[in-house]
């Protein structure tokens, strides 16, 4: 796990295809992608006092490796990364149930904009999170995130437009209002996780 390690071409080749890329444990990575049991040999040695540089060991590694090890688990049966923005996104929906009760319960707005309020602070919210946990290995940072910010609003709007229209129509049926709010952001989450990951974190 120190990053030294030998492996023969003919055992990389055949990982190569299942390799999921995330963090920087590669030998991790190829051991679990072998489609034959590997044989792995230790060679031990001792560390030292560190003398010049820093430790890359980080909150940000250790979630990658969480991560990779989830995804050499049931990576196979649901992409990680999409489990994971939906968990955020299920976050969002509360975000978007908050925002929307406040806008109309408490500041009085119609439920247009209300909602349209809440959509905009849910999609913040998402964003921001996603940036900090989800695609941490392509974490967005600077300027980045702004440009990040304003794409994912882009192409996240067909979905947003969606949510609202859904919302109004069923608060229009008499239907509970957070009721509504809920329809709308299910279908505005339909699409945001496929076009933000070709388009706002594409590598």
């Amino acid at each position: 796990m120190s990053g030294f390690f030998v492996v023969s071409r003919q055992a990389f080749e055949a990982s190569l295809p299942r390799l999921s890329t995330i963090g920087f444990k590669i030998l991790v990575d190829l051991v679990a992608s072998a489609p034959q049991p590997l044989t792995v040999l230790e060679v031990p040695y001792e560390f030292r006092t560190r003398s010049f540089g820093e430790s890359k060991l980080d909150s940000a590694v250790v979630w990658q490796y969480l991560v990779l090890l989830a995804d050499k688990l049931f990576g196979h049966i649901v992409p990680v990364r999409f489990v994971l923005f939906v968990a955020v996104g299920g976050l969002g929906l509360f975000v978007n149930i908050a925002a929307l009760g406040l806008g109309l319960r408490v500041i009085g707005l119609s439920f247009l904009l209300a909602q349209s309020a809440a959509v905009l602070i849910a999609m913040t919210f998402n964003f921001t999170v996603n940036n900090f946990f989800t695609y941490r290995d392509r974490r967005l940072t600077g300027l980045r995130f702004i440009y990040g910010l304003l794409s994912f609003y882009l192409v996240c709007l067909i979905g947003a437009v969606a949510n609202v229209g859904v919302g109004i129509y069923i608060y229009d049926a008499s239907i509970t209002w957070w009721l509504a709010g809920v329809a709308g952001a299910i279908v505005g989450a339909v699409w945001n996780y496929a076009v933000s990951s070709v388009f706002t974190w594409r590598k």
